[in-house]
């Protein structure tokens, strides 16, 4: 699968201009960068919810999913939210007994706190497999024994999806807990890809090294 190149202007301010890359299935793409970089962006870009400054389909996957940062929770239960995305309940199921919010099942799901919508919007996306999948911060609200859960669960469905996933993070442990491949953005443009062992840990660009060195890894 590849990504095609596209630019995003925001009042004559170029704010993303990114040059395509190639994805490979069953891996987990981690995004980073410092506030502003481009990320979240890029991220809507690809999931089609913000559109490039010309026309296209920049992803050629056949299904894309999505989860954004800020997630929505309808006005009903928690298991309601979740089979929105699929009808399978013992496939819910699980998924809510994997990331532990199976006692929220009944609960309204515009009543839960931000770690607990989260958790749901991730089971609710996972009720079907995509060619593409796309996480936006998807455990930022979370404490760090439901961060661990959630990304027990993510590598568990990219391996049984075999799926390419690109997860925007603000934490460069977490890409190096899970990520296979890992994007730097700086300034709006992919700066440096490869390897997690190789970005995080033996990076060519003096950007990189320097973001690394800030933010402690």
């Amino acid at each position: 699968m590849n990504i095609s190149s596209f630019s995003k202007t925001y009042d004559k301010t170029t704010v993303l201009n990114f040059s395509g890359m190639e994805l490979q299935s069953g891996k987990i793409y981690a995004v980073i960068g410092a506030i502003g970089s481009g990320k979240s962006t890029f991220a809507k870009i690809l999931a089609g919810v913000v559109k490039a400054d010309r026309k296209g389909n920049y992803l050629d996957a056949n299904s894309v999913g999505y989860m954004p940062q800020k997630n929505f929770a309808f006005r009903m239960s928690t298991k309601a939210n979740i089979l929105l995305n699929g009808r399978d309940e013992q496939r819910a199921e699980k998924l809510m007994d994997a990331i532990q919010i199976r006692h929220l099942e009944s609960k309204r799901a515009d009543r839960l706190s931000g770690g607990e919508t989260a958790r749901m919007a991730l089971a609710r996306l996972m009720m079907k497999h995509y060619d593409v999948a796309i996480l936006d911060e998807p455990t930022a609200a979370m404490d760090m024994e439901t961060t661990l859960l959630s990304e027990k669960l993510i590598t568990e469905y990219v391996r049984e999806s075999g799926c390419a996933m690109i997860m925007v993070t603000h934490s460069l442990q977490q890409a190096r807990r899970i990520a296979d491949e890992v994007l730097y953005f700086h300034k709006g443009k992919l700066l440096e890809s490869g390897s997690k062992e190789q970005v995080l840990f033996a990076p060519v660009m003096a950007e990189t090294k320097q973001f690394l060195e800030f933010y402690g890894l």
